[in-house]
């Protein structure tokens, strides 16, 4: 709802200004015309406020609408009982208690009271327990004042009979009940007042402080009409209309913390509980007043019992947190590094744990290939096969990433037997994909004594088990499409495994690891296999190619790393086939990649296979005597080839047995 702007302004503001006249006016201090100053303008007043918050209720925002309605419906029920009283009762010398004017006072008060409880409700969200607590610690000390303060002394001066006291102790009762609702609301906002509950809690506080003086006064006959706290009464309706059009805030979160007046002000209201339960034992508080300080401080003693489990939840999660993989809910890393110093601590040759490292194998192909949601989905699906496959055998972990881990009860079983158990809950099958995984195990405490060894010589030997695997699937994928290009182009056959032999022996004569040299050689041997594609009459052509049928065949590298990445043992390889006939200058294709941007492996590649080429019979040229090939490779050396990998070919041809690999 917009600020209260327009005619709602203008109106607030004329009424205020009238208020102001009426009560200097009422109190002898200027003189003012009746007809607009007297009795009966007082209820015009009251009816405008009203109207104000009806209107309100049914042109505010849906949320708050029925809250608005109901303070309206009370401010109209104490307005109708104001008229009676002005018009029917005020000249009368003898009234009947209850009259129908106290029906309309007090009927207003559960209405009041309603929409205050609904407003808060409009007003906050997730408000915690501890901050119930706070309210109902605010809302008790408040009442208690209250009930101290004129409770006891309209208990102890009214006279008359049980309806008539019932009566006049009714007003201070149904203010306490109001004053209780706007303290313990602040307090469930973490005493923080926005400009609505400000109005409505001074509105509260002027009609407590007019009808509990009034009572007081009229109880003990010293009440005269004109009394300077009248005036609370025609106040209290204008700050509750001028609340119901202040600005509002929107819906907030509650949480609990963070502010120090959380916790001073639950202390302050039990110290005044505190105060007035001395009060009584000294000087005798009327029992409403010790009932209440006492609850009041019981509250703030429940408050204490209920923030120390929420801290002990809290800190119970945090740890929770800190040792759990958010992902799949396993332990992570931390939680296995605690847990494998304390299995250390009590493992025995007799009574073994079982360590065992895993890491998926081709998880990152179905990751790129499916979507991360898809790869989050599936590390969820493996851990809890992980997790069900050894339950009452050990815990299961996740290390991040596509690392698992499970910690074993070793005893009747050995260290790889448990693993290869494990393992096999963690593969995946499925159209156009296979996860599967490697694992290294290690028995505790026989192999290693401390969790820096045990992870270590586990981790060790997963990756060993991992290059076996690879090599054997990747072996399998090469060769699968190594037949598939001999049947389609037969005289391919030689020139691939003569360009993997050299391949590998300049890329061991540049000192690569044994993985780079092995992805090198199969790259050598699958740089062609994009050719299935290529037509026979461009294969096999025996003249020079025209441009356009240029422009087809260098399309092979293309094709042939499309066919490669197919195979997920092979992903590393791919890239290499595709940069194959790049030039270290950058003319080449099909990228025009230059020096450096072309990988290492590719390079290799593109000296061995011009080499093979050019010492090759072709169909329309034959081929030149080694020698005369050197040469020319060292001609195009910074040009079309890297010149420190010609530096190293010309050096591996020069060693014995080089040419005879080759030849083989």
């Amino acid at each position: 709802m917009r600020n209260a702007t327009g005619w709602v302004s203008w109106a607030l503001a004329a009424l205020a200004v009238w208020v102001l006249g009426f009560e200097l006016h009422n109190a002898g201090a200027v003189t003012l015309p009746d007809p607009l100053f007297g009795k009966l303008p007082s209820q015009v007043m009251q009816i405008a406020c009203t109207a104000l918050l009806l209107t309100r209720g049914f042109a505010g925002e849906r949320r708050e609408r029925r809250a608005w309605l109901a303070i309206g419906a009370g401010m109209a029920l104490w307005t109708a009982g104001d008229l009676y009283w002005t018009l029917i009762l005020y000249d009368l010398e003898e009234i009947t208690i209850p009259s129908p004017a106290d029906f309309g006072y007090l009927l207003a008060v559960p209405c009041l009271f309603s929409g205050l409880v609904l407003l808060a409700r409009a007003r906050l969200r997730g408000v915690p327990r501890t901050l119930w607590l706070d309210g109902a610690v605010a809302a008790l000390a408040a009442g208690a004042v209250s009930a101290a303060a004129v409770v006891g002394r309209v208990t102890r001066d009214v006279t008359g009979t049980a309806p008539e006291v019932l009566t006049n102790l009714a007003y201070p009762v149904g203010d306490l009940a109001l004053l209780a609702v706007v303290v313990g609301t602040v307090a469930l906002a973490r005493w923080r007042l926005d400009r609505t509950w400000l109005l409505l809690g001074l509105g509260v506080l002027a009609f407590w402080v007019a009808d509990s003086l009034y009572l007081v006064t009229n109880a003990n006959g010293t009440y005269d009409s004109g009394s300077w706290f009248d005036a609370g009464w025609n106040l209290a309706y204008l700050l509750w209309a001028a609340a119901a059009w202040a600005p509002q805030r929107a819906a907030a979160e509650v949480t609990d913390g963070g502010d120090l007046r959380v916790v001073v002000m639950p202390l302050l209201f039990a110290l005044v509980s505190l105060g007035l339960l001395s009060g009584a034992a000294m000087s005798g508080v009327n029992p409403l007043a010790a009932i209440l300080a006492t609850a009041s401080v019981l509250a703030v003693f429940g408050r204490l019992v209920l923030a120390y489990r929420l801290n002990t939840d809290l800190l119970t999660a945090s740890r929770h947190d800190a040792l759990t993989d958010t992902l799949t809910g396993l332990g992570n890393r931390r939680r296995l590094t605690r847990d494998l110093e304390a299995g250390l601590a009590q493992a025995t040759a007799a009574d073994p744990l079982v360590l065992v490292l895993f890491d998926l194998d081709g998880f990152k192909h179905y990751n790129d290939t499916y979507g991360h949601p898809a790869g989050d989905a599936l590390l969820i699906r493996l851990g809890s096969a992980l997790e069900a496959v050894i339950a009452g055998r050990g815990r299961a972990y996740r290390m991040g990433g596509d690392e698992f881990c499970a910690l074993l009860d070793g005893r009747g079983d050995d260290a790889t037997r448990l693993g290869r158990l494990a393992a096999r809950a963690l593969q995946a099958h499925g159209e156009g994909f296979t996860v599967g995984c490697s694992f290294g195990a290690v028995e505790l405490p026989i192999e290693a004594a401390t969790s820096e060894d045990a992870l270590r010589i586990a981790d060790q030997r997963m990756y060993a088990h991992k290059r076996g695997s690879r090599v054997s699937v990747e072996r399998q994928s090469t060769d699968v499409l190594l037949r598939v290009l001999a049947e389609r182009s037969p005289d391919l056959e030689g020139h691939t495994h003569q360009v993997a032999a050299l391949a590998a022996a300049v890329a061991e004569r540049l000192g690569l690891p044994a993985d780079e040299v092995r992805d090198v050689h199969s790259a050598a041997e699958l740089h062609d296999v994009g050719k299935v594609a290529i037509p026979d009459d461009i294969l096999a052509k025996p003249s020079a190619l025209d441009d356009e049928e240029w422009e087809f065949m260098r399309r092979h590298t293309l094709i042939g790393a499309r066919i490669v990445a197919a195979a997920p043992a092979l992903d590393r390889v791919a890239p290499l086939v595709r940069s194959s006939h790049e030039r270290w200058d950058g003319g080449g294709y099909p990228d025009g990649l230059a020096g450096e941007q072309i990988p290492l492996g590719a390079r290799i590649v593109a000296v061995c296979d011009a080499f093979d080429a050019m010492t090759s019979d072709r169909p329309y040229s034959p081929g030149m005597p080694p020698t005369d090939a050197l040469t020319e490779l060292r001609r195009c050396a910074g040009t079309q080839f890297d010149p420190e990998v010609v530096d190293a070919f010309v050096v591996a041809w020069a060693q014995a047995g080089l040419s005879a690999r080759a030849a083989a």
